[in-house]
This record gives C-alpha cells, sequence and structure tokens, in this order.
C-alpha cells in the first residue's frame, strides 16, 4: 500500500525536498526537524429515513463515482461540528432543514478526489424526517429518490464506505415504528 503522503516530497515549513517517511501516517523534514502527521479527514452521512422505513438514496453527479447511488453528506469544514456539517451538508445537497440526528457508526474510506487519495473518516448519522417533507437535488447530487430497505442493492452505492455503511445499517439498525 502506497504511503498517504506520498506526493507530498519538499517540507511545508522550511521547503527542503528532504520530507521522508517518518512511518505510516508520518512524514518527517531531514533538514529542520518537522513532522507532519496525515490524519483523517472527517466527513458526515446522512441516513435519512421516513416514518415508512423508507431510505432517501441520492444519485451522484460529479465523480468519483458519478451515476452511483449515495447517501446525503460530505466533509465537515474547520470551525464546524459534526452536527453542523451535518445540517449544512444535508441542506446543500436536499434542500432539507434538520432538527436533530442520531450518531450510529463511523467507517474509514479513501475518497479520490483530482488524482488525490483523501483518507476519511465517515460518521454516520440517522435523520427521520416526514415523509411530505419538500426536498431537491442540489451541489453534488443528480437526483433523490425514497427507496424501501428491501429494495436497496448496496452494490448500487459508489463509494465503498457509503456501501459498507448501508450494509451495516440495514443488519444493525432495522427500521421500526416510533
Amino acid at each position: 500500500m502506497k504511503h498517504p503522503l506520498e506526493k507530498f516530497r519538499f517540507c511545508p515549513i522550511c521547503g527542503a525536498p528532504r520530507f521522508v517517511v517518518n512511518n505510516g501516517s508520518s512524514k518527517r523534514c531531514e533538514s529542520c526537524g518537522f513532522i507532519y502527521y496525515f490524519n483523517p479527514r472527517a466527513a458526515v452521512v446522512a441516513v435519512i429515513r421516513d416514518e415508512q422505513g423508507r431510505l432517501l438514496v441520492a444519485r451522484r453527479a460529479h465523480n468519483p463515482a458519478i451515476g452511483t447511488l449515495d447517501l446525503p453528506g460530505g466533509f465537515t469544514e474547520c470551525y464546524e461540528t459534526a452536527e453542523e456539517s451535518l445540517s449544512r451538508e444535508v441542506l446543500e445537497e436536499t434542500g432539507i432543514h434538520i432538527h436533530s440526528a442520531r450518531y450510529l457508526f463511523s467507517e474509514p474510506n479513501i475518497y479520490t478526489y483530482s488524482g488525490f487519495d483523501v483518507h476519511t473518516m465517515d460518521l454516520f448519522y440517522e435523520v427521520v424526517v416526514d415523509s411530505s417533507i419538500a426536498y431537491s437535488s442540489n451541489d453534488d447530487v443528480a437526483f433523490l429518490q425514497w427507496i424501501a430497505p428491501a429494495n436497496i442493492n448496496p452494490d448500487e452505492f459508489g463509494l465503498e464506505s457509503i456501501r459498507r455503511g448501508i450494509i451495516r445499517y440495514l443488519q444493525e439498525f432495522p427500521y421500526h415504528k416510533g
């Protein structure tokens, strides 16, 4: 497996080209001694469920995995909590204002963006909404649709962590009314 910082050749502090592997998640500058640790970037995922147990599933509008199924979500921003990021991302992608969410679990992922592998830690939250809520496809979403859990095919989800997450959700959190 390649080092997550293989494309970083120069020290970000002194600019020296002697920026070498320190361990599996860091590089060290042989000139100034600076050590840079590459830790996963936080991302949030919304498993949006209605009172009938259906899930609001998105179709990806852009790469990576354009055209495959996805769940609303995205990267956290500086100075945001995970919950604030979740609310912002859901609003940006679906037009839905969420008022509460329940943390479920996390899944690691590698999200390739512009030829660079971004290691992420995807934080999954369940959001329950009324099926009559207005929603619209925006931002990174080509379209949205409600799908009953029995009709969900995890192989149609293009991002590995989302695929693992949807399988885990369907196994560990079977729908129940209330």
